[in-house]
């Protein structure tokens, strides 16, 4: 049987305070890894409805949505995470954000899958949290006096 390969859309949220950013930390039979909150946009959804909506159901917080500062696309089968059951072609925005309130982290009413907590992380940090996108590790760092491109093209 092939497998149903599948292109989507998908929203991120780059937020960060004194020097960290907030993540969400997964674990699957991979091990643990951490990645920005965010997901997939639904049909007649605008980018910035779906990111309001992610995030408030990964991370119960509200957000102000900034300039779009990346987008990236993602090919599951080029990088050893292709799922079971279908391909994806993804293509990724990651907006830069600000919280509208005080924020303790913590898990939204709607968490993703393998989703085990909320946490702030260091930038300089990333590489020993195992972040995803392995891209953004560098980029999020010097996010101030970075020169990289908007489009990042096809990369992990």
């Amino acid at each position: 049987m092939s497998k149903k390969k599948k292109l989507r859309n998908s929203v991120k949220a780059v937020i960060i305070q004194d020097g960290k950013l907030l993540v969400l930390r997964k674990k699957n039979g991979n091990g643990a890894y951490t990645v920005l909150p965010g997901g997939g946009q639904k049909y007649s959804e605008t980018l910035h409805q779906a990111l309001k909506r992610e995030v408030f159901e990964e991370i119960s917080a509200k957000i102000k949505i900034g300039k779009l500062i990346h987008i990236r696309e993602y090919f599951s089968e080029k990088h050893g995470f292709v799922y079971e059951d279908r391909e994806i072609h993804q293509v990724e925005f990651f907006f830069k954000c600000d919280l509208i309130e005080e924020y303790l982290p913590k898990n939204g009413h709607l968490p993703d899958p393998h989703q085990k907590e909320v946490a702030w992380v260091k930038l300089d940090q990333l590489d020993q949290a195992n972040f995803y996108p392995v891209t953004l590790r560098k980029v999020l760092s010097n996010l101030k006096k970075d020169d990289s491109p908007v489009y990042l093209g096809e990369c992990n």
